[in-house]
Parts: C-alpha cells; sequence; structure tokens
C-alpha cells in the first residue's frame, strides 16, 4: 500500500475510529467519512467485556474511558414476576484475573468520545464531517468515494463502519436483508437513590420475564444508572433515538415486580429503537472494498457484544492490511477469514441468549431451577471463548 492515498473508512462510530486508529498504529493513514456534521452525544449504556477492553487498551484509548466507566462486581439475575434472585454470576476481580482485563460498564457518549479525543490525536488521522455517501466504486487499482454535495475522495482501501443501515454493506452484498426481530429496546437513566430498591446500584442487574427482559449497570463512572427494556414491539422505526412515553411502555412490563416498575417510572426520558439483524453474510470484503462492526454483522444485544465486536474487528483489519500491504485485496480476505467464523459465533449466541431470556412457562421453570442450582462461576464459564480473546500480535 502507497503512503500517498490513505485508507478510507465510511463512518465515525466504535467501528470507523476503531479501525483509524488500530490502522495509525501500522503507519497507514486514513480518512474517516462521517455522514454527521457534529458528532452525536446520543446513545445507550454500553458494556466493554475483557476483550473489548483489551482492545482499547491496545489503541491508547482506555486512559481517557476510564475515569468515566464503572467496574461492577456481578450480574445479579432476578426472577422477573417477583424478584427474587435466581443467580449472582461474578464479574469485578474474578473475571479480571480470569481473563486479564477488567469487564466495564460505561455510557455510549463516554465511549465515543474517548475513541473521538485518541483519533484526533492520532497523526495520520483525517476526519471529514458532513460527507453523505452517494456512489462508491472500486477502480481496480484504487477506491472513490462521491458524496452527495459532489465531493470525491479516493484511496486504496475503502471500509464501510456505517452502522446497521450501510450503504457500503448494500453496495458489497445487496441481497443482504435487514429482519425485524418484533422487538424493541428502550432505554433511560435513573439516579442511583431511585434504583437502590432493586439492589445494589454498583453492580448490573437483569430481570427475566416471558418475552422481555430488563438490564441496568451503572455509568459515567457511578452518577447514574443506564437501565435497558426490551420488549415485543411492533413499531419498525429507524431512529436510533426515538421518543418513547413511559405509558406507551408501561404495559409491556406488567409481568414484572412493582418494585422494578416503580424504579422505571421515575426515569425523566425514554428513547427507544427497533431491533434488526440479518442473516450471516457469505462475504465481507471484495476487492478492495470491506465492512466492519454492524456493518458486517448486526446482531440483537442479548450478549452485549456488538460495539467489541467492531472493536476487534478494527484490530484485525489493521493487522491484516499491514501484514499485507501490496495486495490489499488478499489483506481484505484475510481478514474476512479471520473474523467470519468467530462473529457468526457470537451473533448465533446473542439470539440464543434471547430466546434463554424470554422463556415461558415449564421452559422458563427449567432455566430458573438452572440458574439457582448451577454455580455461578460454571455459568460464566460458558462465555470463556467471548471474553477470553486476544488481539492478534
Amino acid at each position: 500500500m502507497t503512503r500517498d492515498e490513505p485508507v478510507l473508512i465510511v463512518g465515525g462510530g466504535i467501528a470507523g475510529l476503531a479501525t483509524a486508529m488500530a490502522l495509525a498504529r501500522h503507519d497507514i493513514p486514513s480518512c474517516i467519512l462521517e455522514q454527521r456534521e457534529r458528532f452525536s452525544e446520543a446513545g445507550a449504556g454500553i458494556q466493554l467485556g475483557p476483550n473489548g477492553v483489551r482492545v482499547l487498551e491496545t489503541l491508547g484509548a482506555a486512559p481517557r474511558l476510564r475515569a468515566h466507566v464503572s467496574v461492577p462486581e456481578e450480574i445479579v439475575v432476578h426472577q422477573g414476576s417477583g424478584g427474587r434472585v435466581l443467580t449472582r454470576m461474578p464479574l469485578g476481580n474474578w473475571i479480571a484475573e480470569r481473563h486479564g482485563a477488567p469487564y466495564w460498564v460505561a455510557h455510549r457518549r463516554d465511549l465515543q468520545a474517548a475513541l473521538l479525543e485518541t483519533a484526533r490525536a492520532t497523526r495520520g488521522i483525517t476526519i471529514e464531517t458532513g460527507f453523505s455517501v452517494a456512489e462508491i466504486a472500486d477502480r481496480g487499482d484504487h477506491v472513490e468515494v462521491r458524496a452527495a454535495s459532489g465531493a470525491v475522495a479516493r484511496g486504496q482501501v475503502l471500509i464501510g463502519a456505517d452502522g446497521i443501515r450501510s450503504c457500503v454493506r448494500a453496495a458489497l452484498a445487496p441481497q443482504a436483508r435487514l429482519r425485524f426481530s418484533g422487538k424493541a429496546a428502550s432505554r433511560a437513566l435513573l439516579t442511583p437513590e431511585a434504583a437502590l430498591p432493586l439492589g445494589d446500584p454498583s453492580s448490573m442487574g437483569v430481570w427475566l420475564a416471558p418475552g422481555a427482559h430488563v438490564v441496568h449497570y451503572p455509568v459515567a463512572a457511578g452518577a447514574q444508572i443506564a437501565v435497558v427494556a426490551i420488549v415485543p414491539d411492533n413499531r419498525m422505526t429507524d431512529d436510533w433515538a426515538a421518543a418513547n412515553d413511559w405509558s406507551a411502555l408501561e404495559p409491556h412490563l406488567a409481568a414484572f415486580a412493582p418494585v422494578l416498575r416503580a424504579a422505571l417510572a421515575t426515569a425523566p426520558e425514554w428513547r427507544r429503537w427497533a431491533l434488526f439483524e440479518t442473516d450471516p453474510l457469505a462475504h465481507f470484503a471484495k476487492g478492495r472494498i470491506t465492512i466492519a462492526g454492524d456493518a458486517a454483522h448486526p446482531m440483537l444485544p442479548f450478549l452485549a457484544q456488538g460495539g467489541v465486536m467492531a472493536l476487534e474487528d478494527a484490530l484485525v483489519l489493521a493487522e491484516t492490511l499491514a501484514a499485507r500491504r501490496d495486495d490489499p485485496t488478499n489483506a481484505l480476505k484475510a481478514y474476512e477469514s479471520a473474523r467470519q467464523a468467530r462473529v457468526n459465533a457470537v451473533v448465533a449466541m446473542s439470539r440464543q441468549n434471547g430466546r434463554i431470556f424470554h422463556l415461558a412457562g415449564p421452559a422458563a421453570l427449567a432455566r430458573n431451577l438452572a440458574m439457582t442450582t448451577l454455580p455461578a462461576t460454571r455459568l460464566m464459564a460458558r462465555y470463556d471463548w467471548v471474553y477470553g480473546w486476544r488481539p492478534p500480535v
């Protein structure tokens, strides 16, 4: 790869910023083409397993984020209807010692800010905002991206990191279709005082009911409690931050304990987004064009690994491009080969977790019995293959 033309990255979210920073570690310049004029602070809480924290440490973004995260000691799983504790799955020192990195929870805006600040301070990264992609083209020896304004960006490689409704994926895999899950996630922020009836505000809580579940955990270094309620919802809106009034959400939470519903009712604002997924893509790369993050593998949020998979993608993609600087086409195929099996397995486990969370009747009783009788460490050990991932050397 020549040094005078950058790698073009469409999208300035987690995947795009992390990829630019990963490339910079190998002295590969990049240009991020971001549709928004300004980077948004909207978003929900985000969980960063040890595999994600290790990437942030490798990229140099961890120090900027560390002051804003919380490190929960455990995941407390409740039976939704009565609030009975089914299990307490260890995090804290247990998972840090097991996997060599902590389990962090944070507000997505704080992660975005840490990545953006680090990217802006990194030599070789250019960020263009207000660049709305109208056309992409692989010219054989280079790629071009044309904006709606008529501006043209030229580079050696194009990486689509433009999210679940990726325009780059649409060009790379036009047969791929988003599939609506029939569910939506609504998010809110509570004060720690309002969340006290739910248990220790410094821990994570999960409440399970037929067809729905609620998760809460501290963000902003414990100053706020992020809540996500996932319920059946047939509104297929595209908006990541659509308003959702409590009066519209509450009927979907009727199966949950009064103590949980009373705490959630104190939230000053709710935002919702519809949940979509795709079938696994046959290819992530074609020629000099590839995709990463949600553009490559949208997943349901039942394993809390969507953002972390984007971070992993970034390191692997940069590593393969650096190893094959004179052959970017084969570099992108090597990235595809390195990532497809893992991300498809994570997508599948996320979907399976959703089915387990939302069980009803005798199946739910069997799940609850298993959770109360099996050692909590054994339950967590099921995810060793997820959290134990190491960045390429």
